[in-house]
């Protein structure tokens, strides 16, 4: 029988980055698993009551270039997601680079062989954002999501 579960990320995260490098070591040792992966934006978490949504403030959309690659890669590389995920975390927590700037994204992404203009392209279209947005509101507004990561089994997330 094979597990189903989802879980949310933010590159931002070194607890997220644990936890999904745990998710692909399982990967590639054979775990029948079905994982969803919900983006969720730690900048949209910390935006203070009554501020703009990062995703409406256009002085925040660098903050949400990272993780909307993430997502264009997850929905258009599904075969070159978890290479490209684990390389976007280990460029911001081992090598400390800006995931706010276009040319670092897109250099890692073709580092794991993920055409990285194409998919810098794709998220300065804007129509990724959307989807981050709606995935982030119903986390929040549905399930009571907080943070990265958080596993989703059915509607109960820990």
């Amino acid at each position: 029988m094979t597990t189903s579960f989802a879980v949310t990320w933010d590159y931002r995260c070194p607890f997220a980055r644990n936890a999904h490098e745990h998710l692909a070591a399982a990967f590639a040792g054979g775990a029948d698993w079905d994982v969803t992966f919900l983006p969720f934006s730690l900048s949209q978490a910390h935006v203070p009551e009554g501020g703009a949504p990062v995703w409406d403030d256009p002085d925040k959309a660098k903050d949400l270039l990272a993780l909307a690659a993430g997502v264009v890669v997850r929905d258009q590389y599904p075969d070159q997601f978890l290479d490209a995920h684990i390389a976007l975390f280990s460029a911001r927590h081992d090598d400390g680079l800006d995931l706010r700037k276009p040319d670092v994204v897109a250099s890692v992404l073709d580092r794991v062989g993920v055409p990285g203009d194409k998919v810098v392209a794709e998220v300065e279209t804007g129509a990724v954002v959307q989807d981050i947005r709606r995935a982030h509101e119903h986390a929040v507004g549905q399930l009571d999501i907080f943070g990265v990561p958080t596993f989703v089994v059915e509607d109960a997330a820990v």
